[in-house]
Protein backbone atom coordinates (compact mmCIF):
# COMPACT_ATOMS: atom_id res chain seq x y z
CA UNK A 1 0.00 0.00 0.00
CA UNK A 2 2.80 2.42 0.91
CA UNK A 3 4.57 1.63 -2.34
CA UNK A 4 1.43 2.40 -4.36
CA UNK A 5 0.99 5.67 -2.46
CA UNK A 6 4.63 6.53 -3.16
CA UNK A 7 4.19 5.89 -6.88
CA UNK A 8 0.97 7.91 -6.98
CA UNK A 9 2.62 10.82 -5.12
CA UNK A 10 5.62 10.71 -7.46
CA UNK A 11 3.32 10.77 -10.50
CA UNK A 12 1.26 13.62 -9.02
CA UNK A 13 4.43 15.59 -8.24
CA UNK A 14 5.72 15.10 -11.77
CA UNK A 15 2.39 16.21 -13.28
CA UNK A 16 2.18 19.32 -11.09
CA UNK A 17 5.79 20.23 -11.87
CA UNK A 18 5.02 19.77 -15.57
CA UNK A 19 2.02 22.09 -15.19
CA UNK A 20 4.27 24.68 -13.51
CA UNK A 21 6.75 24.51 -16.39
CA UNK A 22 3.95 24.91 -18.94
CA UNK A 23 2.48 27.87 -17.05
CA UNK A 24 5.80 29.71 -16.84
CA UNK A 25 6.66 28.81 -20.44
CA UNK A 26 3.31 30.10 -21.70
CA UNK A 27 3.67 33.30 -19.69
CA UNK A 28 7.19 33.84 -21.02
CA UNK A 29 6.15 33.28 -24.63
CA UNK A 30 3.13 35.56 -24.28
CA UNK A 31 5.21 38.25 -22.59
CA UNK A 32 7.96 38.00 -25.18
CA UNK A 33 5.45 38.36 -28.02
CA UNK A 34 3.89 41.41 -26.35
CA UNK A 35 7.35 42.82 -25.68
CA UNK A 36 8.22 42.53 -29.36
CA UNK A 37 4.99 44.38 -30.18
CA UNK A 38 5.90 47.10 -27.67
CA UNK A 39 9.37 47.44 -29.17
CA UNK A 40 8.12 47.85 -32.75
CA UNK A 41 5.26 50.18 -31.80
CA UNK A 42 6.69 53.69 -31.31
CA UNK A 43 3.64 55.05 -29.47
CA UNK A 44 3.84 52.56 -26.59
CA UNK A 45 3.26 54.14 -23.19
CA UNK A 46 4.90 53.38 -19.89
CA UNK A 47 1.54 52.07 -18.67
CA UNK A 48 1.51 49.40 -21.38
CA UNK A 49 4.99 48.26 -20.38
CA UNK A 50 3.92 48.11 -16.72
CA UNK A 51 0.83 46.13 -17.68
CA UNK A 52 3.07 43.64 -19.50
CA UNK A 53 5.29 43.35 -16.43
CA UNK A 54 2.27 42.79 -14.16
CA UNK A 55 0.79 40.14 -16.46
CA UNK A 56 4.10 38.27 -16.67
CA UNK A 57 4.42 38.53 -12.89
CA UNK A 58 1.03 36.88 -12.49
CA UNK A 59 2.15 33.95 -14.69
CA UNK A 60 5.36 33.61 -12.65
CA UNK A 61 3.40 33.75 -9.41
CA UNK A 62 1.04 31.04 -10.60
CA UNK A 63 3.98 28.88 -11.73
CA UNK A 64 5.65 29.30 -8.33
CA UNK A 65 2.44 28.26 -6.59
CA UNK A 66 2.34 25.07 -8.67
CA UNK A 67 6.00 24.39 -7.86
CA UNK A 68 5.27 24.83 -4.16
CA UNK A 69 2.38 22.39 -4.49
CA UNK A 70 4.74 19.90 -6.15
CA UNK A 71 7.18 20.34 -3.26
CA UNK A 72 4.42 19.64 -0.75
CA UNK A 73 3.42 16.51 -2.65
CA UNK A 74 7.08 15.54 -2.78
CA UNK A 75 7.27 15.64 1.00
CA UNK A 76 5.08 12.53 1.01
CA UNK A 77 7.75 10.55 -0.81
CA UNK A 78 10.89 12.04 0.76
CA UNK A 79 12.71 9.12 2.37
CA UNK A 80 15.34 10.92 4.47
CA UNK A 81 15.71 13.91 6.78
CA UNK A 82 18.21 15.38 4.33
CA UNK A 83 15.60 15.34 1.55
CA UNK A 84 12.99 16.82 3.88
CA UNK A 85 15.43 19.57 4.94
CA UNK A 86 16.22 20.44 1.32
CA UNK A 87 12.53 20.44 0.51
CA UNK A 88 11.84 22.74 3.46
CA UNK A 89 14.53 25.18 2.33
CA UNK A 90 13.18 25.20 -1.22
CA UNK A 91 9.62 25.70 0.06
CA UNK A 92 10.71 28.64 2.22
CA UNK A 93 12.55 30.28 -0.67
CA UNK A 94 9.60 29.82 -3.03
CA UNK A 95 7.20 31.12 -0.40
CA UNK A 96 9.29 34.28 0.02
CA UNK A 97 9.47 34.71 -3.76
CA UNK A 98 5.69 34.33 -3.96
CA UNK A 99 5.14 36.80 -1.15
CA UNK A 100 7.36 39.54 -2.53
CA UNK A 101 6.21 39.09 -6.12
CA UNK A 102 2.59 39.29 -4.99
CA UNK A 103 3.34 42.44 -2.95
CA UNK A 104 5.02 44.01 -6.01
CA UNK A 105 2.00 43.20 -8.16
CA UNK A 106 -0.44 44.59 -5.57
CA UNK A 107 1.65 47.75 -5.26
CA UNK A 108 1.72 48.18 -9.04
CA UNK A 109 -2.06 47.74 -9.24
CA UNK A 110 -2.63 50.26 -6.44
CA UNK A 111 -0.32 52.75 -8.16
CA UNK A 112 -2.18 52.25 -11.43
CA UNK A 113 -5.51 52.81 -9.69
CA UNK A 114 -4.26 56.04 -8.09
CA UNK A 115 -3.15 57.30 -11.51
CA UNK A 116 -6.53 56.44 -13.06
CA UNK A 117 -8.44 58.09 -10.18
CA UNK A 118 -6.26 61.21 -10.40
CA UNK A 119 -7.16 61.92 -14.05
CA UNK A 120 -9.20 65.11 -14.57
CA UNK A 121 -12.96 64.63 -14.93
CA UNK A 122 -12.83 65.81 -18.54
CA UNK A 123 -10.84 62.73 -19.55
CA UNK A 124 -13.11 60.22 -17.82
CA UNK A 125 -15.74 58.53 -19.92
CA UNK A 126 -19.43 59.34 -19.57
CA UNK A 127 -20.04 55.94 -17.96
CA UNK A 128 -17.87 56.94 -15.00
CA UNK A 129 -19.72 60.21 -14.36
Amino acid sequence: MEEALGHAAHLAKTLVEGAAVLIVFYGAIESFARLLWIVITPSTTHGERKALWRRFGVWLLLGLEFELAADIIGSVISPSWMDIGELGAIAVIRTFLNYFLEKDLENAEETQQVVVDAKPASTKSDTQL
